[in-house]
């Protein structure tokens, strides 16, 4: 299992954790459900207690991912497989992106 904290401006959001299956949940921390002026992080992932699973990474995160030659060289400089999706967004989404969201691994103790 790996696990990761999602920040949404700098501010915890939620978790989002890869299952030894494979499979994704995510879910947001209680504080940010009970502010009501904090948002959802996405549209596709409305403020909400229940649990989001998915078989796969959720397309929200996977857009997030780096595309083509991108891709590649991050993959090949980071020793990351090509089809690890939670690896290259741990990786890549730690400090710098595009949008308001970053993930900060969470390793075990």
């Amino acid at each position: 299992m790996r696990k990761a904290k999602v920040f949404f401006k700098k501010e915890e959001a939620g978790l989002l954790v890869q299952e030894d299956d494979g499979s994704f949940k995510f879910n947001y921390l209680e504080d940010w459900l009970n502010n009501k002026d904090k948002p959802a992080i996405s549209l596709t992932l409305p403020k909400s207690r229940q649990n989001y699973q998915s078989p796969y990474l959720f397309p929200f995160f996977y857009n997030m991912l780096p595309e083509g030659t991108n891709r590649d060289v991050v993959c090949k400089e980071m020793r990351i497989d090509e089809n690890d999706y939670f690896g290259l967004l741990l990786t890549t989404a730690a400090y710098d992106t595009i949008g308001a969201i970053t993930l900060k691994r969470i390793t075990a103790n």
